[in-house]
């Protein structure tokens, strides 16, 4: 059970959202290739790390609570954000296309927040109508986001999976 000083599956979710966004605005302000590259990285990493919380831990407990619909499509829009990071991540600011790609992504990202986030319809707010044990979920999702982070840190960024499409299919 979540402590009053731990947050629950959507603050933790929506707290990640928001280091995002302030990291998209520092890139964009950012003027030098050196800068850039490192809040790309932080993107980068940063998105990873959540993408793979919410796939593996939150959006399979969605699954059944609300609308799958809502629930594929969050997995189609991670799809999308994956091919971008890995491109990313292979290329530099002085590549042909990278300030476009970080704001493509920056755009795709501000888009899937926005269906997450909506007051009513969206999947925060139908997962948290629907009853489920936000407590436990964000205990489970800091506890990955941890171990996920030290990974990074002992062994590099991660490699976002090029698909959750099929094995969601299989699954």
């Amino acid at each position: 059970m979540a402590t009053s000083d731990k947050p629950d599956a959507i603050a933790l979710l929506k707290a990640d959202h928001r280091k995002v966004e302030e990291l998209f605005a520092a890139y964009e302000a950012a003027t030098t290739d050196r800068r850039k590259q490192t809040l790309a990285g932080q993107i980068c990493l940063e998105l990873t790390v959540h993408t793979k919380i919410e796939e593996d831990i939150f959006y399979p407990a969605c699954r059944g609570a609300v609308e799958d619909d809502l629930v594929d499509e969050a997995y189609v829009e991670h799809d999308g954000a994956k091919m971008l990071i890995a491109e990313i991540e292979a290329g530099g600011p002085d590549g042909q296309f990278y300030d476009a790609k970080v704001k493509v992504l920056s755009e795709m990202i501000e888009h899937h927040v926005e269906e997450e986030e909506k007051r009513v319809e969206g999947l925060f707010s139908k997962a948290r109508a629907a009853g489920l044990d936000m407590d436990e979920l964000g205990d489970r999702m800091a506890a990955e986001k941890a171990r996920l982070m030290a990974e990074y840190k002992a062994d590099g960024l991660p490699t976002p999976e090029t698909t959750t499409l099929e094995a969601t299919r299989i699954g």
